[in-house]
C-alpha cells in the first residue's frame, strides 16, 4: 500500500490550520438591524453608553441612517425581527462626536439624546412606555444646556437615571450630572461641575454602577492635544452621586480638581494615553478600569483595578506596533478603545486591532494567571468601530450582545466616501473560560 506523504502532510496541516481557525473565532449569531450611515464613526464611537440596552425581555438599539435620520428599533430577545422606526430627527453626522446615547427608565419609557459638539443639549422621550415614538424635544433644567459634548445616561437600580455630559470645550470643560426621579417624571440638578477643569484642562471620565454606588474614573487633557492627556483618577459615590469620596473612605470637597483627585495610577503626558474607555465592578464591587498607553513605544492595553485596598496594573503584551497619539478631533487610530467586562475569576476585554484585520476581538484572562487568549468575534472588518454591549442584558444574565457596524473614520473629523453598512447585533454564545 503506498502512502502519498506529501497529500497525508497536506490533510494534517490543513487540518490544524482549520482547528487554529476554530479555536480563533467564537460562536456568535448575527442579527442585522438596517443600513447605517457609515461615512465615519459617529454610529459606533465607544463613548455613547448605550448604543444597546434591554428591559423586561426587549431590546432597544439606536443609529443614523445613510441621510442621517435617527433610527429606533426594538426586538424581542432571542428573536432576528427588528421593529423599527424613522424618528423626525436628524443628527449632525459629519462630526463623529455627535452620538446617539439611550436608556430604559424603570417604567419602560425610552430616554434619547443625541447630536452633540459644544451645542444645546437634543432630548426627548418615548410618549408611552415600551414605545420607539418619541415626544417632542424638550430641556432636563434648562441649566448649563447649551454647550453640550459627550451625553450618556447610566441606569440605576431604583429604576431612576443618571444623564452625565461635559458642559464647556476641550480642555477647559466639567463634569456635569442631572438625576431623574421616576416618581416625579422630572430631571434636577445633581452636580454642575463634579470634576472642574479650572478653565485650564477637563476631564475624559467613565463610569459605572455597582451594588455599593458609583464609580468613576478619568484622565485630564490640558489640551485640545490627546497628546496632553494624562492621570488615571478615581471617584466613588455611595449616596447616588450627592457626595464623592476617595478609595480610602476619605470625602472628597467639591468640586474635585487636578491637586485633590485620587491618582489610581500615575500616567505622564506623552504617553499616548487614551481617553473614555470603559470601567467595571466585580462581585465584590471591585473597580477595574481599562484603558491603553505605551510601553515603549507600542501602546498597549491596562487594566487598573483596585484590591484589598490597593492599585494594581494588569498589563498586556499582545500588541507589535506602534504609533503614537496626538492632535484633535475624532482620530483615526490603529486600535480601539477597550470595553472591560468582569464574571467571577475572568476578565474580558473586547476591542479592534488592524494587527488583527480590524475585527472584533474578545481577550480573555484569568484574574489569578493574568494571561491572555485572543479570540475573533466578528468574521469580518468593522472597520473603525468601537465597542459597545448591552450592559443592563450582561448585568443581569452575563450574556454579551454586540453593537457592530464596518465604519470608516478620517482623520481629524473627516469624511469616508463609502457605502452604507448594515448595523448588526453580534450574540456571543459561549465566553471563554481559562483555568488557574
Amino acid at each position: 500500500m503506498k502512502i502519498n506523504l506529501n497529500s497525508q502532510l497536506s490533510k494534517i496541516l490543513m487540518l490544524i490550520v482549520f482547528s487554529v481557525s476554530v479555536n480563533a473565532q467564537l460562536k456568535t449569531t448575527e442579527s442585522e438591524v438596517g443600513l447605517g450611515w457609515s461615512n465615519n464613526s459617529v454610529n459606533t464611537v465607544i463613548f455613547r453608553n448605550s448604543a444597546l440596552t434591554s428591559f423586561k425581555g426587549d431590546q432597544y438599539t439606536a443609529y443614523y441612517d445613510p441621510e442621517g435620520r435617527m433610527v429606533l428599533a426594538k426586538r424581542k430577545l432571542n428573536s432576528k425581527k427588528w421593529n423599527k422606526l424613522i424618528t423626525p430627527y436628524s443628527g449632525n453626522v459629519k462630526d463623529a462626536h455627535n452620538d446617539i446615547s439611550i436608556v430604559i427608565d424603570g417604567e419602560g419609557y425610552l430616554h434619547v439624546s443625541w447630536d452633540h459638539h459644544d451645542t444645546r443639549l437634543r432630548y426627548a422621550r418615548s410618549k408611552k412606555p415600551f414605545s420607539l415614538e418619541l415626544g417632542e424635544e424638550k430641556p432636563m433644567t434648562g441649566i448649563d444646556e447649551d454647550k453640550v459634548t459627550y451625553p450618556e445616561f447610566h441606569n440605576l437600580s431604583n429604576g431612576n437615571l443618571l444623564f452625565c455630559y461635559r458642559s464647556g470645550a476641550s480642555g477647559r470643560g466639567n463634569l456635569v450630572i442631572k438625576s431623574y426621579d421616576l416618581k416625579k417624571q422630572e430631571w434636577t440638578s445633581l452636580q454642575n461641575n463634579l470634576l472642574d477643569g479650572e478653565n485650564q484642562r477637563s476631564a475624559y471620565w467613565q463610569m459605572c454602577m455597582g451594588k455599593k454606588g458609583i464609580y468613576i474614573s478619568w484622565v485630564w487633557r490640558e489640551s485640545w492635544d490627546v497628546s496632553t492627556n494624562h492621570d488615571v483618577c478615581y471617584a466613588f459615590s455611595a449616596d447616588g452621586g450627592k457626595t464623592w469620596q476617595k478609595s480610602t473612605g476619605e470625602k472628597y470637597i467639591l468640586p474635585i480638581t487636578k491637586a485633590t483627585a485620587e491618582h489610581a495610577w500615575e500616567v505622564p503626558q506623552n504617553s499616548s494615553l487614551i481617553n473614555q474607555t470603559a470601567m467595571t465592578v466585580d462581585e465584590k464591587d471591585n473597580p477595574y478600569i481599562a484603558t491603553y498607553w505605551n510601553n515603549n513605544s507600542k501602546p498597549q492595553y491596562k487594566v487598573v483595578y483596585l484590591s484589598d485596598g490597593k492599585w494594581n496594573l494588569m498589563d498586556t503584551d499582545f500588541r507589535k506596533t506602534s504609533f503614537n497619539l496626538g492632535g484633535g478631533g475624532t482620530k483615526r487610530i490603529p486600535i480601539s478603545r477597550p470595553e472591560i467586562l468582569v464574571n467571577k475569576s475572568m476578565l474580558y476585554l473586547l476591542f479592534r486591532d488592524e494587527e488583527r484585520n480590524n475585527k472584533i476581538t474578545l481577550a480573555s484572562a484569568n484574574l489569578k494567571t493574568k494571561k491572555w487568549q485572543l479570540n475573533d468575534v466578528s468574521r469580518l472588518t468593522v472597520g473603525q468601530w468601537e465597542p459597545n454591549f448591552d450592559k443592563e442584558l450582561w448585568k443581569e444574565k452575563q450574556e454579551l450582545h454586540i453593537f457592530s457596524q464596518n465604519v470608516n473614520q478620517a482623520d481629524g473629523e473627516g469624511l469616508v466616501n463609502a457605502n452604507p453598512e448594515p448595523v448588526q447585533i453580534l450574540e456571543v454564545k459561549q465566553l471563554p473560560v481559562l483555568k488557574e
